[in-house]
């Protein structure tokens, strides 16, 4: 028998997609992509969804396996009707990112209003309350997450703003004033990554360094196609890249990934890693679904050292 060659290094679940419109408890037009963590065993997804007036919120799905989810029927976080956050919100908000620190879970949203999309900053302790901290970002920023620890007592984010398509790094003291930013990774001509890049999951700390997620695009005579990688920050100093994919490690390919409301497009902003150095990957899918990929911590750390280091 010919031998069957595996596409990608993020194998798809069989049970894919995990969440539909079709399996939902309430009917809403789109699904986007999820924050992802494990509590006390649980897997806790906060998945961005919009609603028939085309505003967009935030629910909350848990599951005992990691696979089979059930998505409570009230948003857990939803716009803001009094100010400040009323006027950045007006237009929904979507695309959370978990990090877990100092014994609570920091949640970075994309805030729409007004003003066009930025960041927002959001805490929460066991996920049934959650308390707005402020926005934290200028207009038209995307990608936004934090590491989960400080460096030199300074507490470091991840972002995209739209001019330039790079991912940049920041600093601040309080979480909520940032500066001394840094352009970290940029789009590379003649790559899958060639147009645009930002982050995908928040920085996950590996013995090599810190695992960086990444999504990247590139445009095409049949549109834009949005694929994932990764790459390895240094442990010390998150703004000096060691390693980089020059392959995606998952690309649309099944129908439910190519045929949407945007097609072509795989983004995950969830992931989670096992004790069995498996990591699960929550993304979504042409915005109509999200699904889960699996792949071992050790199959990306050897894809990005592979790699080319001319980047």
């Amino acid at each position: 028998m010919p031998r069957k060659f595996r596409h990608d290094i993020v194998r798809r679940w069989e049970g894919n997609p995990a969440i539909t419109l079709n399996n939902l408890p309430f009917t809403t037009n789109n699904i986007y992509s999820a924050g992802a963590v494990k509590k006390d065993g649980v897997y806790i997804l906060l998945i961005a969804m919009e609603n028939l007036e085309g505003k967009t919120f935030i629910h909350i799905a848990k599951s005992e396996d990691g696979y089979y989810f059930d998505v409570d029927k009230t948003p857990f976080i939803f716009p803001s009707t009094d100010e400040p956050f009323r006027v950045f919100e007006t237009r929904g908000v979507r695309e959370t990112r978990i990090t877990f620190m100092d014994g609570r879970y920091y949640i970075v949203y994309l805030g729409l209003g007004h003003h066009g999309f930025l960041l927002c900053l959001a805490v929460t302790d066991d996920f049934k309350t959650v308390e707005k901290l402020g926005v934290i970002s200028e207009p038209e920023t995307k990608g936004g997450a934090l590491f989960p620890c400080k460096f030199n007592g300074r507490y470091a984010r991840l972002d995209r703003p739209s001019v330039g398509g790079r991912i940049w790094i920041s600093y601040s003291k309080n979480l909520l004033t940032w500066g001394e930013s840094k352009a970290l990774l940029s789009p590379r001509p003649g790559f899958w990554d060639s147009h645009l890049v930002g982050c995908t999951f928040p920085p996950i700390k590996i013995k090599e360094g810190w695992l960086l997620g990444y999504y990247g695009i590139k445009k095409t005579s049949g549109g834009p196609i949005t694929r994932m990688g990764a790459a390895i920050l240094d442990m010390d100093n998150p703004c000096r890249v060691i390693a980089r994919s020059n392959i995606p490690i998952i690309s649309p390919r099944e129908n439910y990934e190519r045929i949407g409301d945007l097609s072509n497009v795989v983004f995950s902003s969830g992931a989670i890693l096992e004790e069995n150095g498996e990591i699960k990957i929550y993304y979504a899918a042409a915005d109509n679904c999200l699904c889960v990929g699996t792949t071992k911590l050790s199959e990306i750390v050897k894809t990005c050292m592979e790699s080319s280091k001319e980047f």
